[in-house]
């Protein structure tokens, strides 16, 4: 039976020695390996899934990544799991009836009672056998017992490269969620302007009541996350279509935040309202409450999220401003315009590939946790490649190369006799790093961001014209025992220093080093860009004897201040060809 047959292949594709699929095959010789947290879910959308117009809703998707990823989590934990949150979510495509939905849900890092799981979700189409991706997110679970208390969680250890990268970058996304708050602060300074013929807000206000049956209820007899996530859906579209009097559709939603426990015989209260609406795009506020007999309201969840309208062509339709409400109202309208501000900056440095993004991002403080989490996931992601190619070693100075594309890389690995959080602390401090390297003429503190990311603009000499570059520099010590101490460059440009006559302004796409503290070994990454690439190329032994004699230099002055809390001055060595920064 088709029920039968289900189970098979869900039994056999948990399997951690089951071949992957054709893109993920490994390379002959290599050991095949499946992640145990791994659980995949297939499902055919049938009409009674679908919306008015026969196609998949976001309401049954979100149950169904859900309980995709509560297993997963589940898997690693041992133990009950529930959603704490889940990361803002964009949807580049429509699921029809008919079409077959793929999930796909591992945990990618374990912290101290919490861990991350990835989700992604693709769709096939059974009659022309193609495939596409619909979204990715990145859920949290903490872990729930009844006795009460949290548990320990076990570290995941990766075992392939793609876990490396995802172990490594999960760290940051933590980061970023946990300042999420401090960017909307930092934002909110518009003022509301009032809008000629005007739709008011309160006409677009949804409320609704639902009873938690045990049908609503997870294995935990707690209300599942997926269909207060779908409740929340439903009255956010009622909204949207109350505004724009169409049919609205869902484009993306900011972070689902699970704020408290919800219980079957609670009613859950969800209301819903158009917080501004832009040309193309609007924005629903959804908050989720529960109570049960005469207690007052518990805040459950609350969310954000974007709607269009699009025309027959698929064309993004105009939409009516909105009218705020007085108080609560315009606090709502300019939380939305900085929601909205964090959303464009996000898609414009996060969500693009490495090589497409652009290296003159301007920077400011709303953008620059973003910044910072491309500068530190570049250089992992640099750093986790298995492919290098050793070109050169000597006295332990090795050089390794890395084409790709228009893009030629550099790795300088050594050892270092200091101990890794020394080495980190002392070349962290880009001010110091004109007295052991001589590609840096002069190296001046633009702007103390924090305690881990600063604003340098560096002056470096050149056979053709003096070059000087303005840099991001965010350092990062382990987040748990196996991590490496970073410290990540880019480029960024700021309005308060552009460039200067008698200077090339150059730009770093991706540089930095990666200090491990179990073996001390001290790896130097940088990207040539395309206009330096040729002249690089073309003289790799001059390249390599460069290297060496700069970072022999480098393992001297590290050593010279393993246990001094200032660096001693020194004068800068000779001049070198500063291609690379």
């Amino acid at each position: 039976t088709p029920y039968v047959t289900q189970m098979k292949c869900i039994f056999i594709d948990q399997h951690p020695k089951m071949s992957r699929p054709q893109d993920e095959m490994a390379e002959e010789g290599e050991e095949v390996f499946r992640n145990l947290t791994e659980v995949k879910k297939s499902q055919i959308v049938m009409p009674c899934h679908a919306n008015h117009r026969q196609e998949l809703s976001v309401g049954q998707l979100l149950k169904w990544m859900d309980s995709t990823a509560c297993l997963s989590a589940e898997r690693h934990a041992g133990c009950p799991c529930v959603t704490a949150s889940v990361d803002d979510i964009h949807f580049e495509h429509t699921i029809g009836v008919g079409q077959v939905v793929n999930i796909k849900a591992k945990v990618n890092r374990a912290f101290n009672t919490s861990m991350e799981v990835g989700i992604v979700v693709n769709c096939e189409d059974l009659f022309s056998d193609s495939h596409w991706r619909v979204c990715q997110a990145f859920a949290t679970f903490v872990t729930q017992r009844t006795t009460g208390g949290k548990v320990q969680l076990r570290p995941l250890v990766p075992r392939t490269q793609e876990e490396q990268v995802e172990h490594s970058l999960a760290a940051e996304r933590r980061r970023m969620r946990l300042v999420h708050a401090d960017i909307m602060k930092d934002l909110l300074t518009n003022r509301v302007q009032e809008a000629e013929k005007a739709v008011p807000a309160e006409r677009t206000q949804v409320e609704s009541v639902e009873l938690v049956l045990p049908p609503h209820a997870n294995h935990q007899v707690n209300t599942f996350g997926g269909q207060i996530m779908a409740w929340m859906e439903n009255v956010a579209t009622i909204a949207a279509s109350r505004l724009c009097n169409a049919h609205p559709t869902l484009r993306s939603i900011d972070m689902f935040h699970f704020r408290g426990p919800s219980q079957v015989g609670d009613r859950l209260v969800l209301k819903a309202i158009v917080n501004n609406a832009f040309k193309n795009s609007m924005e629903v506020g959804v908050c989720a409450e529960a109570y049960q007999g005469e207690e007052p309201l518990r805040h459950i969840n609350s969310a954000f999220m974007i709607f269009e309208v699009c025309d027959r062509d698929g064309k993004p339709c105009t939409l009516p401003k909105i009218q705020p409400e007085p108080l609560e109202g315009r606090r709502r309208y300019q939380e939305a315009i900085a929601r909205k501000k964090i959303r464009l900056d996000r898609k414009y440095i996060i969500s693009c590939k490495q090589t497409e993004v652009p290296l003159s991002v301007p920077w400011d403080l709303s953008n620059q946790v973003y910044l910072s989490y491309n500068n530190v996931s570049a250089l992992k992601m640099l750093a986790a490649r298995n492919n290098w190619v050793l070109n050169s070693e000597k006295n332990k100075v090795s050089l390794y190369t890395l084409e790709q594309k228009q893009v030629l890389s550099f790795k300088i690995e050594f050892e270092a006799d200091v101990p890794a959080e020394r080495a980190f602390m002392v070349l962290s401090d880009l001010s110091k790093r004109v007295e052991w390297d001589p590609n840096y003429e002069r190296c001046e503190l633009i702007h103390r961001v924090d305690d881990d990311d600063f604003l340098y603009r560096v002056v470096t000499p050149s056979i053709w014209m003096v070059q000087d570059f303005i840099l991001l520099a965010s350092r990062r010590p382990p987040c748990d025992s196996g991590d490496p101490y970073v410290i990540a460059l880019r480029s960024v440009t700021l309005p308060t220093h552009p460039p200067t006559e008698g200077y090339n302004r150059g730009e770093v796409l991706c540089a930095g080093f990666s200090i491990m503290e179990v073996s001390n070994t001290i790896s130097y990454f940088n990207q040539a860009s395309p206009e330096v690439l040729p002249y690089i190329s073309t003289d790799i032994a001059g390249l390599s004897s460069s290297f060496y004699g700069t970072f022999c230099t480098c393992s001297t002055f590290l050593q010279d201040n393993r246990d001094n809390p200032t660096p001693k001055d020194q004068p800068p060595s000779s001049t070198l060809n500063s291609t690379l920064l």
